[in-house]
């Protein structure tokens, strides 16, 4: 006859078999991470220290950006810590008239995208340039990006001075080859002390210093910037998401692994 597994074991069983679906499910429903973007406010004007506008609805949020060197973002932490190329998706909607605006103009394909990035010592920010022919075809009431989109984009390096911890010391340089480096924004006492070449044009929060690991960015010093009254409108549904296949991987390994040492011991 074969005998029948104490209550203790069979009790130890069911944990492990509850940890191995546990697992299994961070598998499935962790292999995605989506951020929540915060608005704020970057640079004031040069002209009176007059500050951009940020309107705030249920729905949307507009950005009045009606002097030059004003500067505004959407800004996420929500993925911090992973690389450049763990990004699946980043998206966000523009509800204003853009026709308002020359073609191929910064207003016309605003916003600009930034990304803090850091090799765990140094910083710096990686941007597109909304006026590059390149990337205008992206557009299509805003934008919906994959990693691959941003691939073969140009990557304009900026914020700081020392660039001999990037790829060709940061020059002429695609996403793809900064894939690696981890997305991360500094610390308050970090851009309180600064370095060389960090400007008050960097994406973080006029006044608090606080930053954001990914950007989108209304306005600049140059005047081609400036969307006067109504502002830049974008809906409030602005994500980014990313899928950390290593981490999924591991997972599944530790699940197929303990669903292994609970056969053993069960049998």
């Amino acid at each position: 006859m074969i005998p029948t597994p104490s209550p203790v074991k069979r009790l130890t069983a069911r944990n492990a078999l509850l940890a191995v679906a546990a697992l299994l499910a961070a598998v499935t429903f962790s292999g995605t991470a989506n951020a929540a973007f915060t608005s704020y406010v970057i640079r004031h004007s040069a002209v009176g220290d007059v500050a951009p506008a940020i309107n705030v609805g249920m729905t949307e949020t507009e950005f009045v950006i009606s002097l030059g060197s004003q500067k505004a973002g959407l800004g996420s932490n929500d993925i911090n810590g992973y690389t450049l190329g763990d990004i699946a998706t980043l998206e966000i909607a523009r509800l204003d008239d853009r026709t308002r605006f020359t073609a191929g103009s910064g207003p016309y394909v605003a916003p600009y995208l930034n990304f803090w990035i850091t090799d765990g010592v140094n910083y710096a920010v990686v941007a597109n340039e909304p006026s590059d022919g390149n990337f205008q075809p992206l557009y299509s009431n805003g934008y919906s990006l994959s990693f691959a989109d941003l691939s073969d984009k140009v990557a304009k390096i900026y914020e700081n001075n020392n660039k001999s911890w990037l790829p060709n010391n940061g020059v002429n340089l695609t996403f793809a080859e900064l894939a690696g480096f981890q997305i991360k924004a500094p610390t308050v006492a970090e851009l309180t002390l600064g370095w060389a070449g960090l400007g008050g044009g960097a994406p973080r929060e006029f006044g608090t210093n606080v930053a954001y690991g990914v950007n989108w960015v209304f306005g600049d010093t140059l005047s081609n910037y400036v969307s006067g009254d109504p502002g830049y409108i974008v809906g409030n549904n602005a994500s980014v998401s990313v899928v950390p296949v290593p981490a999924a991987v591991w997972l599944f390994g530790s699940a197929l692994g303990l669903l292994q040492v609970v056969r053993r011991r069960t049998a």
